[in-house]
């Protein structure tokens, strides 16, 4: 029943999108490995307010956390994963998240820093088949209620490359996007935290927003 659900609702939502919004709850992805999957604590909610109070979404205020082999991923149609360092992927987690986001469901990867050796590899275990394809500036993702001429915006510098947006599609459907040299999810944190701008907060959520209301039209 539950594989069912995920995909009930994005049919749905690409109909009454403001109503299914309404009913729905994010999810924080837990993995192991030893990577900080709980950095930026603040960050879904952030987004989520921001997505409520300009978007009109009418989400779950409060996020969940959810493991990556839990039947209770197919609960949540959009799961986010942070962190900067190691990922495993157990067999049954792999399988698990493969049918999850066949089935219906989103994983956004937003590398922290320093992820992104360890969670492709752990991305081909779930999806053997794919590779992950950069997106271009012209792609959908960018041009929700705020266009993004030139892709992700830079939030944080990292190792000083342009930020990229690289993504899976399953059957013509992005099931997974990964944002790298980019940081959206410090962006989205409280300002104090890293001492970002008002403008850089604003960035960050709106590009945060344009993926919401991506993942839940496409």
């Amino acid at each position: 029943m539950k594989r069912c659900i995920i995909g009930t609702l994005l049919v749905v939502a690409v109909i009454f999108p403001t109503a299914v919004w309404a009913q729905t709850q994010i999810a924080l992805l837990r993995y192991g490995g030893g990577g900080d999957w709980y950095a930026n604590p603040t960050s879904l909610t952030n987004l989520i307010d921001f997505c409520n109070q300009d978007q009109h979404m009418g989400l779950k205020k409060d996020y969940a956390t959810v493991d990556v082999g839990s039947e209770e991923l197919f609960n949540y149609p959009f799961i986010h994963m942070t962190g900067h360092g190691n990922v495993v992927f157990s067999d049954h987690e792999a399988h698990n998240l493969r049918t999850y986001l066949i089935g219906g469901g989103f994983l956004h990867i937003d590398d922290n820093y320093g992820l992104r050796e360890f969670v492709v590899p752990q991305m081909k275990k779930v999806f053997p088949e794919l590779d992950f394809i950069e997106l271009p500036f012209s792609h959908p993702i960018f041009h929700q209620k705020y266009n993004f001429d030139k892709g992700l915006p830079k939030i944080h510098e990292h190792d000083n490359k342009p930020p990229k947006a690289f993504a899976l599609f399953w059957e013509g459907r992005m099931v997974c996007l990964f944002s790298w040299e980019c940081d959206l999810g410090d962006g989205w944190e409280d300002q104090d935290v890293h001492g970002d701008s008002f403008e850089t907060h604003q960035k960050a959520l709106r590009m945060g927003g344009n993926i919401l209301q991506f993942v839940f039209t496409q």
